[in-house]
């Protein structure tokens, strides 16, 4: 899916009139299929940017274009339509405590499905076998149908996470994926989820804590910090002054990196040292 972001700026919907907007004038472009790691410190509007490209939060100020039309200048039929080819990961998946795993991820489908067959699959499954691939790449085939209450948190986040391989979405927009993972299960969750967007040609935008991940992993990475980008470059180019420059005041989020085995292109990734 094409984005273009058009002097864009957005609002917290809970914030008053008084509020500095959580995004100001950002001017992006996406080509479809593109791949891209967003970090920046707290509070600096990552998970704003994802709920504005995923037609979750109006802009108050200039446009956003999803293949080249504004989605809140369709009618609200047209709008649902649209959000059925976006799958949006939450940091913390909405999972009902009492739910099976198997209908946890076949939940991704859902925007897919009519009125009756979703319903149905919320009773009886209708494509187990999709949900067993998709769990299976994330290490979690054997949780297939185990209570999500009888998770650790860090199985949750992949349960979360392996919705976007059922789903039939154009673009993907994860929201800090890795916070309850340890670092190998980190990796793996990287490169299945990089991976399998690009073998479906989905776009790909991922905000991250962990800056050594968004280098190993991405191509193109974009600092935001206090609601502006700061930076939006190919990841050779992000140096480790450009980092601290954008952590300013913030360094202690900047994490120790873990062991990268095969960075992207084969590129040392970069190694601050901050503490």
């Amino acid at each position: 899916m094409k984005i273009q972001l058009l002097n864009t700026t957005a609002r917290h919907p809970a914030a008053s009139a008084h509020t500095p907007p959580a995004l100001r004038s950002i001017a992006l472009a996406l080509a479809p299929g593109e791949q891209v790691a967003v970090i920046g410190p707290s509070g600096a509007g990552k998970t704003t940017l994802l709920h504005l490209l995923g037609c979750a939060l109006r802009p108050s100020a200039g446009q956003v274009l999803l293949d080249g039309s504004d989605p809140w200048m369709q009618p609200r039929a047209a709008l649902q339509r649209l959000r059925r080819s976006l799958f949006i990961a939450p940091q913390l998946p909405p999972l009902p405590p009492r739910q099976r795993v198997v209908t946890a991820v076949l939940a991704g489908q859902l925007p897919a499905m009519g009125l009756w067959r979703s319903l149905r699959s919320l009773l009886y499954p209708v494509d187990i076998p999709a949900a067993e691939s998709a769990l299976a790449q994330f290490d979690l085939a054997d949780k297939l149908f185990e209570r999500v209450d009888r998770l650790s948190g860090g199985e949750r986040q992949r349960v979360g996470l392996a919705r976007a391989l059922v789903a039939d979405a154009r673009l993907w927009l994860v929201d800090e994926p890795l916070s309850a993972l340890d670092p190998a299960r980190a990796q793996q969750a990287m490169r299945t989820l990089t991976q399998a967007a690009q073998a479906r040609g989905a776009t790909l935008v991922t905000s991250l804590h962990h800056v050594d991940m968004a280098l190993a992993h991405f191509p193109r990475i974009l600092g935001l910090r206090d609601g502006a980008v700061v930076f939006d470059l190919p990841t050779a180019q992000v140096t480790p002054e450009r980092l601290h420059s954008l952590y300013a005041q913030h360094l202690d989020e900047l994490h120790d990196p873990v062991h990268v085995s095969e960075p992207l292109g084969g590129a040392a990734p970069v190694v601050m040292h901050c503490r």
